[in-house]
């Protein structure tokens, strides 16, 4: 438990001054795959339910490891499904990545006894990348398919509902282990055991935990979130949330990390 808990408060928001402003920060690794998850739309729950937590609701959240070379497409892996495709999936969401050794907080520190690899969703389940050794716009070889990180990915309702955690988005957010999003820049066969090789990093100074720290810990600071909208790479959804700050205007996030799970 000890060791966990100081690894994750390594993790935990990587401070503003150690990743922001210093180019070239971002410690470079090779990412490994560890394994490729995909998965179907599923309807859970009973109409007649009372509490809220029961009541019906569907998710692409349950996802089963996948073998072999898969196709890696523009909007993600072909034989993978999202139910809100609003919020989840398309272009700047085709793929979701979140490191495994993660999960060992989720467990241990949050007591979700029940949570592991694939638990959030995700489609590629990492080693040797986490939140701040990944940048926005740093792209990597993965296998024939060539892909981008978009965004952090900023956790809704839906894993609250499966793991029975009513506020676990806010926890998600507020431990900077959100895990991040991929483009496809180019589409290709890649498997998992698989080593991303990077061919390139424009922002090394926006790392995922320092784009995190802006969106959910800066908040005041209008310079650093002009600076991190103005990133041509950064997924539209953030720079329409980063610019709707710039501009004044005050949003709520009580829809995205409650949902219908609250009344």
């Amino acid at each position: 438990m000890m060791e966990v808990r100081q690894r994750m408060r390594r993790f935990r928001f990587f401070g503003i001054k150690d990743t922001i402003g210093m180019k070239g920060v971002a410690h470079v690794t090779k990412p490994i795959v560890n394994k490729i998850l995909t998965g179907k739309v599923k309807q859970m729950g009973r109409p007649d339910a009372k509490d809220r937590m029961n009541r019906p609701w569907e998710s692409g959240i349950f996802k089963n490891v996948a073998d072999g070379k898969r196709w890696v497409g523009h909007e993600g892996f072909t034989d993978d499904e999202v139910a809100d495709k609003k919020s989840h999936g398309g272009p700047h969401k085709a793929l979701f990545a979140y490191p495994a050794k993660h999960y060992a907080y989720w467990r241990e520190v949050e007591q979700i006894d029940d949570i592991g690899v694939g638990g959030f969703g995700e489609n590629l389940s990492m080693a040797r990348a986490d939140e701040s050794t990944v940048c926005i716009g740093d792209t990597y070889r993965f296998g024939d398919s060539i892909i981008q990180v978009s965004q952090p990915r900023r956790p809704c309702w839906k894993p609250a509902r499966r793991f029975r955690v009513m506020d676990l988005a806010l926890k998600i957010q507020n431990s900077g282990l959100t895990g991040w999003y991929y483009r496809v820049l180019q589409e290709g066969y890649a498997g998992a055991g698989m080593e991303m090789e990077l061919i390139d990093r424009p922002y090394p100074e926006w790392t995922i935990a320092a784009s995190n720290e802006v969106m959910y810990v800066k908040k005041r600071d209008l310079q650093l979130a002009e600076q991190l909208a103005s990133c041509e790479l950064l997924a539209p959804n953030w720079k329409r949330s980063l610019n709707k700050r710039l501009s004044g205007r005050q949003s709520s996030d009580e829809k995205r990390v409650y949902g219908p799970n609250k009344a």
